[in-house]
């Protein structure tokens, strides 16, 4: 049998394994320029994700790509509009690359509609809610009617009476609250 080897095989697992960087020789500033742009370019990545891991992930699958390059970058300078473009590329990749779950079809799928309601059912509440309105003094049934069949606004429904919004407000509000007690209504709440 052969005593095993009295140094690591792999020198490059062994430095990561101990936490040295496993960068080659002539990339030492690569650690030092991650270290000074890491913040303001995560900044940039979440600013492309909605998540912030997501973010983190974009991020350092770009300092990837820029640590590959790191040789081929002259300029280094311009490093920031380097790994800026490298983001950029990766996102688009990633959204182009996800699952489209909807597909064009000839003919649109209609959603099963709701039941619709008997027309004479409809009729019956719209003469018991119009026989309630006629009940109420003149002027909340004027607001009432402006307000909610004609669809004006407080503010028109005011001009037209010639009344302050105020008292559009409150008048409707006591009309409706009349309208809730209606004994002809209770079957509708």
């Amino acid at each position: 049998m052969t005593p095993p080897p009295s140094g690591p095989v792999c020198t490059g697992a062994s430095k990561a394994a101990t936490g040295v960087a496993a960068a080659p020789a002539g990339y030492p500033s690569f650690a030092t320029y991650v270290r000074a742009r890491g913040p303001v370019l995560l900044r940039t990545a979440r600013s492309l994700t909605a998540n912030p891991f997501d973010a983190e992930d974009l991020l350092q699958t770009a300092l990837t790509k820029t640590f590959v390059a790191w040789e081929r970058i002259e300029d280094h300078r311009a490093l920031d509009g380097y790994v800026r473009r490298a983001l950029l590329n990766t996102r688009t990749s990633q959204w182009r690359k996800r699952k489209v779950d909807e597909f064009a079809c000839d003919e649109l799928p209609e959603p099963a509609g709701l039941p619709q309601a008997d027309p004479a059912e409809q009729q019956v509440l719209h003469d018991a809610m119009w026989r309630a309105v006629m009940k109420l003094p003149d002027r909340q049934r004027a607001m009432v009617v402006l307000r909610y069949y004609e669809d004006l606004s407080e503010a028109q429904t005011a001009e037209v009476l010639g009344v302050s919004i105020g008292t559009v407000k409150s008048a409707v509000s006591r009309a409706l609250g009349k309208l809730r007690e209606d004994p002809e209504l209770t079957p509708v709440r």
